[in-house]
């Protein structure tokens, strides 16, 4: 199997840039684990990426937060996948549910995005999860199913995709899924991928957790066998980040 646990960090639409050097400063500092147990890449806002790339510590790596679903142009506001690559950006967080809510981005336009980031050289952390109506009515499986099947419909490698599992429920809220909440959609996912791609992506690629997660429950988190590292909200920009980096060290016992 050999999953490398993964951990990244999405600043969202915050700071400074005072508090982004603070940031890196705290993380340049912290003792985690070598790049063999866990890969770790900081999504800070557009403008400060060049601060962060020339500061950051070199086995962290940069992601966007978003980008553009295809070739820049007359697309006044956004950034193209071009100009990430151009700029060294390895990553890219595409479908965050805080743009499929807020920013009306549907299925099938996130599974375009994922499509154009990856033919252009960019790795894709991609976003999936449902809503707290969603899961009361017993409708999670069908709507991360619906979620993931547009994106895979567009993407024929799998190698540089990671899943991000994210109950819009535990986003920011402080709620958080149990861990066997998490685990169990993990497995769901894991299957619908083995049966609809193939056994061998279901085995490699990664499906990460996100929502509320913290210094408290990341250990717990991260010793589900289908949870293969975090993507992390809030906590990101706070020293417990350091915490949730060496959760990974559960998964090497």
């Amino acid at each position: 199997m050999g999953r490398k646990f993964f951990v990244g960090g999405n600043w969202k639409c915050n700071g400074t840039t005072e508090e982004v050097k603070k940031i890196v400063t705290t993380l340049n500092e912290a003792k985690v684990p070598g790049e063999d147990v866990v890969e770790v890449v900081v999504s800070p806002p557009f403008v400060f990426i060049p601060t962060v790339k020339t500061l950051l510590r070199p086995d962290f790596h940069v992601a966007a937060q978003n980008c553009w679903v295809r070739k820049g142009g007359a697309y006044t506001g956004e950034v193209s996948a071009e100009m990430l690559v151009n700029l060294g950006v390895p990553w890219v967080i595409i479908g965050h549910s805080e743009r499929r809510q807020i920013l009306q981005e549907t299925n099938e336009f996130v599974g375009d995005k994922v499509a154009y980031a990856l033919s252009q050289g960019l790795k894709v952390i991609a976003c999936i999860g449902e809503t707290l109506e969603q899961r009361e009515a017993g409708t999670t499986a069908a709507v991360v199913a619906e979620q993931t099947k547009a994106i895979a419909a567009k993407v024929s490698n799998w190698d540089n995709v990671v899943l991000a599992y994210e109950p819009v429920w535990a986003i920011g809220t402080g709620k958080v899924a149990t861990p066997a909440q998490a685990q169990e959609v993990h497995v769901d996912l894991r299957k619908w991928v083995h049966d609809n791609v193939s056994a061998e992506v279901a085995a490699s690629v990664r499906i990460i957790y996100g929502g509320s997660v913290n210094g408290g429950n990341c250990k717990e988190l991260a010793g589900q066998a289908d949870v293969d590292g975090f993507l992390v909200g809030g906590a990101s920009l706070k020293a417990e980040f350091v915490d949730i980096i060496n959760s990974a060290t559960v998964k090497k016992n």
